[in-house]
């Protein structure tokens, strides 16, 4: 009999499974199919592990992350939690610069993979744009991203690094077309930093050219839905470098309190527990399937995370 024993987190990172909705679809009297990604499966239950792996593995192989070295970068929670655990298992140093108001959960699995996190206002320059901006995450994140550039830390900046995408082209494009038989005539996908549009789009546009990309991002106005962000009618320096605007055919706006009824609702309809950013795309992806246009097409949808990392936020709470 043969061993299938695995030596290293990273090695169990993707090959997520795609769950079509039936009965979401059926409560929703839909006539096309939505199959849901869910990147819960991945070790540290979210979609950020592909990239983790991706952007370590380049700073490896370019020589800018050495054994026993250390690295840093700013999140809202996932991409941190993510980086924490592949660092804990390679043995390196890691401090995570995160959002001030990501859920409790986030922060304490952070720490209890041993890495070093500090609050985002705790640096006064940020606080103050955060104070400006309204709390813009995208603004305060890129402030600091030049001040720890000063400082001569590395940071993998999850916001501009090519490997980010290209851990999306490599993987999470390739498995949506090989588990459809590359039956998939529609991709959505919520925007945080860009990389999962934009490198999954990317593949699936060139086996389809005729595929239809949706991205998805909140009402101008919010900043509720935790790791998606505006990029329409935003000031240009605040969208992420990552993001490829020309790949999709269109942007979709959700109000938080949409993304929140989609996330409970799949809960209970198929008993898929996942986080807000995830009802964002769903409730996107169920605004395509209603269209008369889109009769009995396949819609494949990023599910990021998993919704036991919003238990103290209300996100379930009837």
């Amino acid at each position: 009999m043969s061993k299938n024993i695995h030596k290293s987190i990273s090695e169990l990172v993707g090959n997520t499974p795609l769950l079509e909705l039936v009965n979401y679809e059926k409560r929703h009297n839909l006539s096309a199919s939505i199959l849901g990604k869910l990147e819960y499966f991945n070790p540290t239950n979210s979609v950020k592990d592909r990239i983790a792996k991706g952007m370590i593995e380049d700073a490896e192989k370019n020589g800018s992350l050495k054994p026993g070295g250390s690295f840093v970068e700013v999140t809202s929670g996932n991409t941190g939690i993510a980086l924490a655990a592949l660092a804990a298992s390679k043995g390196y140093h890691f401090k995570t610069y995160i959002q001030d108001f990501v859920s409790e959960e986030r922060k304490q699995v952070i720490k209890a993979y041993g890495a070093e996190l500090v609050n985002m206002s705790e640096v006064p320059e940020v606080k103050q744009k955060l104070d400006e901006t309204g709390g813009d995450f995208m603004a305060a994140g890129f402030l600091l991203f030049d001040l720890l550039a000063q400082s001569g830390d590395l940071n993998v900046n999850q916001l501009a690094n090519p490997a980010n995408p290209a851990s999306h082209y490599e993987t999470t494009g390739e498995e949506i077309w090989r588990d459809t038989g590359g039956d998939v005539d529609v991709f959505v996908a919520s925007v945080g930093t860009g990389g999962t549009l934009s490198g999954t789009g990317k593949y699936l546009r060139g086996k389809n050219k005729k595929i239809y990309i949706a991205a998805v991002e909140p009402v101008l106005e919010e900043n509720d839905i935790t790791g998606v962000h505006r990029f329409s009618d935003v000031d240009p320096s605040r969208v992420p470098p990552n993001l490829d605007k020309t790949i999709y055919d269109e942007a979709i706006t959700v109000r938080a309190a949409d993304a929140f009824k989609a996330a409970r609702e799949v809960a209970k309809s198929d008993g898929i527990l996942v986080g807000v950013s995830s009802g964002a795309a769903l409730w996107a992806a169920t605004q395509i399937a209603e269209r008369p246009e889109f009769k009995g097409k396949s819609i494949a949808v990023i599910l990021p995370d998993t919704g036991l990392r919003y238990l103290s936020t209300g996100l379930f709470a009837e």
